[in-house]
């Protein structure tokens, strides 16, 4: 896991690669606040038997093909969940008409009021790429992780992986039909692998307002990772 002064050394790599950024291009700062009905994270409910909602919020920077960012979001409504944090950077260079997504993602979670510390903080890398084409944009995405439970209740070592596919079309009004299948392939679970699905439509109703309506499922073999079943899922997003 990365913690204490590598987690110091993340963050200092990430500032000098955004600074050295500014030579050549501009940095962008945005900013977003947002809540949802449910926070699904690939297929799988985040929040237990909760199911009270979501209230997340973020800052992203850009520098040319280089980005950065922080995210963070409950985990239930009662105070004793965990909060999660969320630091993650990556490059996206561009060759001929596919765009290049090279990232790392760290995943913190406070501790929780449960009598235990939590340990679940993680990371994964990631590699994906993406084109239009047909006036769809596809794309596909592979993450892995070394430690995909972090410490947590001594189930450390257990790599695992997540594929991903998907595709997004805009129509003349800016509302844009998304979705995607996804694949988990853990070691050290009694199940190691699940496949979850997604399809929705997302709208702009003001210039920096958007809503997401989204449709999630998973096979029956989330149930050891989470099982969320099927799932109707709104988002209201601003961003400034």
């Amino acid at each position: 896991m990365i913690k204490g002064a590598k987690l110091l050394g993340l963050a200092a790599a990430v500032g000098a690669i955004m600074a050295g950024g500014t030579a050549q291009a501009e940095t962008d700062v945005t900013f977003n606040v947002g809540v949802a009905t449910d926070y699904i994270f690939r297929g799988i409910d985040q929040s237990g038997y909760y199911d009270e909602g979501q209230a997340f919020g973020g800052v992203d920077a850009t520098s040319g093909s280089f980005y950065a960012g922080a995210w963070v979001s409950n985990t239930g409504p009662n105070p004793a969940q965990f909060i999660e944090y969320d630091f993650y950077a990556g490059w996206k260079p561009v060759l001929g008409p596919v765009t290049f997504d090279l990232g790392l993602i760290y995943y913190g979670y406070t501790d929780s009021d449960f009598g235990s510390e939590s340990d679940l903080s993680t990371y994964e890398l990631k590699g994906a790429a993406s084109v239009a084409a047909g006036g769809v944009t596809w794309g596909a995405a592979v993450y892995w992780t070394p430690n995909f439970s972090g410490d947590f209740d001594g189930l450390d070592d257990n790599d695992g992986f997540y594929y991903e596919v998907n595709a997004a079309y805009t129509f003349a009004n800016n509302a844009t039909l998304s979705g995607a299948v996804g694949a988990a392939d853990v070691d050290g679970y009694v199940t190691d692998s699940y496949t979850t699905w997604n399809v929705g439509v997302s709208y702009p109703i003001l210039e920096n307002l958007s809503i997401d309506g989204r449709y999630i499922n998973t096979d029956d073999d989330a149930y050891a990772f989470g099982y969320a079943g099927d799932r109707l899922i709104g988002t209201l997003k601003v961003t400034f």
